[in-house]
């Protein structure tokens, strides 16, 4: 099968690349724990791409497929989440005691993060209609090649458990599973220097 061709975004393509995301985490164990009902998915994770990956943009660390049927958003060594979006969103649309749960969580996978600098992978998905044709993985592969280069780390938390194996061919390793009250599982990973 021919590589798929990864480019980086363009900002002006910033809404276009999220809901590249949207599509592909429809069905997510965590994030439709946060927002189950479907208009208030669609309303709110947007939202929650931009407040957690959505610096990637700033920093040419957004990739997509040619077709936009796939993307990953990253965020370099240093830069993090918009923190003051997130708990305005956690605030506004979810109830408790998922509120407090999520924002546990959040807390613990800070902890994780390695102590060295590291790129940040906040989300990589795909279309449902183009799942399992490699998209996943090339993307992996394009984003993975310059950190390699670098000797850099590489971290994530899987919010899908049958994400873990994709995760792992590419070298990430599980930390642990957490899981604060009703939550599903997160699962941190992290990639040593290669």
């Amino acid at each position: 099968m021919e590589e798929p061709t990864i480019r980086t975004v363009e900002r002006s393509e910033a809404a276009r690349a999220t809901s590249v995301q949207v599509m592909a985490f429809s069905a997510d164990p965590v994030m439709r724990w946060l927002w189950p009902e479907p208009a208030a998915y669609v309303q709110h994770f947007p939202v929650f791409v931009r407040g957690f990956g959505g610096r990637a943009f700033e920093h040419d660390a957004a990739h997509v497929t040619a077709d936009f049927m796939g993307g990953s958003l990253w965020l370099p060594p240093g830069v993090g989440t918009d923190d003051e979006t997130l708990l305005k969103l956690f605030d506004e649309t979810v109830p408790e005691p998922r509120r407090s749960e999520v924002l546990a969580m959040l807390e613990i996978f800070e902890t994780l993060h390695p102590k060295e600098p590291h790129w940040h992978l906040c989300f990589l998905g795909v279309d449902p209609t183009h799942q399992g044709q490699g998209l996943g993985a090339a993307l992996l592969r394009h984003a993975l090649a310059p950190i390699d280069a670098q000797r850099r780390y590489a971290y994530l938390e899987s919010s899908n458990p049958a994400n873990v194996s994709l995760y792992q061919r590419h070298g990430f390793e599980v930390i642990r599973e957490v899981r604060v009250g009703c939550s599903p599982p997160g699962i941190p990973m992290v990639r040593p220097p290669r």
